[in-house]
């Protein structure tokens, strides 16, 4: 059996898919959960036999998460050291032409689930400290806020927060909590429209709008430097590392280059 274990949500394609396959070939058991059970069954069979599981989970299920993270853990011989909150949702636009329920339904998966997934790994990763981790997924939208994506941005700043936050808070029990900050990544999601109102995909406007779509490789590494190392947030892509260093160094030009530029999202 692997000496350790993740469990990662959204585990049925694009980053959820890589990150699996990244520590499974490392040799860890990975736990896959997603709501798709054709998809992880795709991305079981990229990880060696007998070291991974699958578990359907809504990460909006409180009750769902003990289930699925104590299945895992029973799988995989008894312990969780990393619990990988990745599972999101796109949702781009203006504010106005975004409905009630693409709004609740963004900010119960993207920001709910990760709060419901820190509250059921607690112990999982109590047990297993020191050096256990909880890994969230952020984005370059949680640096600086664009036309287009306030609802997104929205949940992905608190998912900054909840990481700043929590790395404090679990520190004297020896859990690491990180996030990874990517931009625009090579996932199927770039092929969805950013809102129901819109019939024009993400990819199409962030090709047009002259920014980088980042292989997903990059997050895995990514992930796994995050889980290792000591930096709180790990930005990942060309334009993550741009939006960052132009909010902390040049904030007034970042700004009047946001507000011309109109947001890829939008």
């Amino acid at each position: 059996m692997a000496s350790k274990t993740i469990f990662i949500t959204g585990g049925a394609s694009g980053i959820g898919r890589a990150v699996a396959e990244r520590f499974g070939r490392a040799g860890w058991f990975v736990g896959i959960a997603d709501i798709n059970q054709e998809g992880m069954a795709g991305t079981a069979a990229l990880i060696p036999a007998g070291y991974s599981s699958q578990h359907k989970l809504d990460v909006r299920d409180r009750a769902a998460w003990d289930e699925a993270l104590a299945d895992c853990a029973a799988a995989a011989g008894g312990r969780i050291d990393v619990v990988f909150n990745n599972a999101g949702i796109p949702l781009g636009g203006k504010i106005t032409d975004c409905s009630p329920e693409e709004v609740e339904r963004t900010l119960d998966i993207n920001l709910k689930g990760v709060i419901f997934g820190a509250q059921a790994a607690y112990p999982w990763l109590k047990a297993a400290a020191p050096g256990s981790c909880l890994l969230n997924t952020a984005s370059a939208a949680g640096i600086y806020g664009v036309p287009g994506g306030s609802i997104y941005s929205a949940t992905k700043f608190g998912v900054r927060s909840i990481t700043e936050s929590l790395d404090a808070e679990w520190k004297e029990d020896g859990i690491r909590v990180r996030d990874l900050m990517p931009s625009f990544i090579e996932t199927p999601l770039l092929d969805h429209a950013p809102n129901r109102a819109s019939n024009e995909d993400i990819r199409r406007r962030v090709t047009s709008a002259g920014l980088e779509i980042t292989p997903v490789s990059e997050v895995a590494e990514g992930a796994w430097a995050a889980v290792h190392g000591e930096r709180v947030h790990t930005l990942v892509g060309k334009t993550s590392k741009r939006l960052a260093f132009a909010a902390r160094w040049m904030p007034g030009a970042l700004r009047k280059q946001v507000g011309s530029r109109g947001g890829a999202m939008g």
